[in-house]
């Protein structure tokens, strides 16, 4: 007999869930409550599982050795979840990081590119030299006129 791997183990995750819970809790206790309150107050023709309840017992025992897999099956599989989605984060974790490396070395050059800019007092330093030398050119033109 064959069985979907994923179908059993979605089945373990919910029995695991469940036997989680608090309904699981009380509705496990009333019943042992009942039974123990059944063999002990009932007619001696009625009693199913005298004390010391053996029977009771054996389905206890044979609950708990059905569900310790189931549980262990269901941590196993969450865990394998848990190993995905970690493996998942630590690459876009390292996509992040590769991502914030070139925008920083994109800075960086955008930086060293305006370092290399001329500013606007550098521009207006080299207008009033040019202008300077305008001016003296002029003059030096003026007076070459008046010189011939």
């Amino acid at each position: 007999m064959r069985m979907d791997a994923e179908v059993f183990g979605s089945f373990a995750e919910g029995f695991a869930r469940f036997m989680g819970t608090a309904s699981f809790l009380i509705w496990m206790s009333v019943l042992i409550v009942a039974w123990i309150a059944w063999n002990l107050l009932a007619p001696a023709d009625w009693v199913v599982d005298p004390f010391p309840f053996i029977f009771l017992t054996l389905l206890l025992s044979l609950q708990a050795s059905y569900a310790a897999p189931l549980i262990l099956l269901a941590q196993n599989r969450q865990e394998a979840r848990e190993r995905v989605s970690l493996e998942h984060d630590r690459e876009v974790a390292a996509q992040a990081r590769a991502d914030t490396d070139f925008l920083a070395r994109e800075i960086a050059a955008l930086r060293m590119r305006i370092g290399d800019l001329a500013t606007r007092d550098f521009i207006r330093s080299e207008l009033r030299d040019l202008l300077e030398e305008l001016d003296k050119d002029r003059e030096a033109d003026g007076r070459d006129k008046q010189a011939r």
